[in-house]
C-alpha cells in the first residue's frame, strides 16, 4: 500500500512534495510564471515550507484539480477522484480577475504600506517583516502589501493570527493586499 504522506492532495505542502517527488519540480514550475520563484533558495526554503497546493493554485490562477492532476502524472500517479470537484471549487472560491469579491468597508487608507516586490524579486520573503508590521497595528488600522502575485499562504498565516485579509484585483502587475485586525 502506498506511503499516505506521498499522495498528493490540495493540502500537501509544496516543500513536501519536492522532498517526496523531486521528478515533479519542472512540471510544477511550467505551470505558471509565479512558480519559477521556487528555483530562488531562499523562497525554497520559506514559502515551500508553509505553501500547501491549495494555496499555490490560488497564487498560479490554476484550477486545483488541474494543478493537482498535472501533478500526480509527473509522479507516476494514477488521477485523482475529487479533481472534479477541486475544479469546481476553484471556479466558486477563486474568481477570475474581473470577479474578485468587493472591496471590504474596512480596506480603506493604509496607515502603512510594504512594497514587497523587490524583496520577492531578489529572492527574500516578506512573511517576517509583514507580521511584525501587522502585531503593531492599533485598531482599525490598515495594512498594506504590494506584491507580484496574490501572497496566498502569507493571507493564511495572518488570519491564523487574527487578521482579516483582502486582495484587489491586480492594478499594473501589482496585488495589493489589506490587512487588518478581525
Amino acid at each position: 500500500m502506498r506511503d499516505p504522506r506521498a499522495d498528493i492532495t490540495p493540502e500537501t505542502k509544496v516543500g513536501t512534495l519536492l522532498e517526496q517527488h523531486p521528478e515533479v519540480e519542472e512540471t510544477l514550475i511550467s505551470l505558471s510564471p509565479e512558480f519559477r520563484r521556487l528555483r530562488n533558495p531562499i523562497l525554497r526554503r520559506t514559502i515551500a515550507r508553509v505553501a500547501n497546493l491549495r494555496q499555490v493554485a490560488r497564487i498560479g490562477d490554476i484550477p486545483l484539480g488541474t494543478l493537482i492532476s498535472r501533478l500526480r502524472a509527473a509522479a507516476g500517479m494514477g488521477p485523482d477522484p475529487r479533481t472534479a470537484a477541486h475544479d469546481k471549487e476553484h471556479s466558486m472560491s477563486h474568481p477570475e480577475p474581473d470577479t474578485y469579491a468587493p472591496r471590504p468597508p474596512w480596506a480603506g487608507v493604509p496607515a502603512r504600506t510594504l512594497d514587497a516586490r523587490a524583496l520577492i524579486d531578489g529572492g527574500g520573503h516578506p512573511l517576517e517583516q509583514v507580521m511584525r508590521d501587522l502585531a503593531t497595528l492599533g485598531d482599525g488600522d490598515v495594512y498594506e502589501l504590494v506584491t507580484p502575485f496574490v501572497p496566498a499562504p502569507l493571507i493564511d498565516v495572518a488570519r491564523g493570527r487574527g487578521f482579516e485579509g483582502w486582495s484587489a484585483p491586480p492594478q499594473d502587475g501589482a496585488f495589493r493586499t489589506y490587512f487588518r485586525k478581525a
